[in-house]
């Protein structure tokens, strides 16, 4: 499982003019799920992504969390995360999970951020064509691919 997860002071989706989701001060998360995730990178992913600490603190450190911020997160499903650009310029998607697999981890994702205590969990509309705004702050851009924690690169 991928993510770009993006430091925002605010971030909102839109599906046909339509604001489908929005947070304020938060991350803006970019999940991408290939054909191998399964919970277990969700859940890992989702705990990861709650106790990140890159909000500054009093003395302007990156040493805060979403909680004692009480910041939100705007996640939206990103199969291009998981592209393959190995071979000439245009790239291929067979490197993403299937569609329906994708959207079951995606929904499981965002309860396992809720679980993991976060009060605002946002998201887009998985499968549609979105509208992202983003507001970052910093800017602070962190990607995450499970495949560095559970020891399969």
């Amino acid at each position: 499982m991928k993510a770009v997860v993006q430091r925002v002071s605010a971030s909102s989706v839109s599906v046909d003019g339509a604001v489908v989701g929005s947070i304020g001060r938060g991350y803006n998360v970019l999940l991408g799920v290939v054909p191998e995730d399964t919970e277990r990178e969700a859940d890992l992913l989702a705990a990861k992504i709650a106790k990140l600490r890159v909000f500054k603190d009093a003395e302007g450190r990156m040493n805060m969390s979403l909680s004692d911020v009480g910041g939100g997160v705007l996640v939206i499903s990103q199969f291009t995360l998981c592209a393959d650009i190995r071979k000439g310029n245009r790239p291929s998607f067979t490197t993403a999970a299937a569609p329906e697999r994708a959207e079951q981890l995606y929904e499981y994702f965002i309860q396992k951020l809720r679980d993991e205590g976060v009060q605002k969990v946002e998201h887009g509309s998985f499968g549609d064509d979105m509208k992202v705004e983003i507001s970052n702050d910093g800017p602070v851009t962190i990607i995450m691919d499970t495949d560095i924690w559970l020891k399969k690169v």
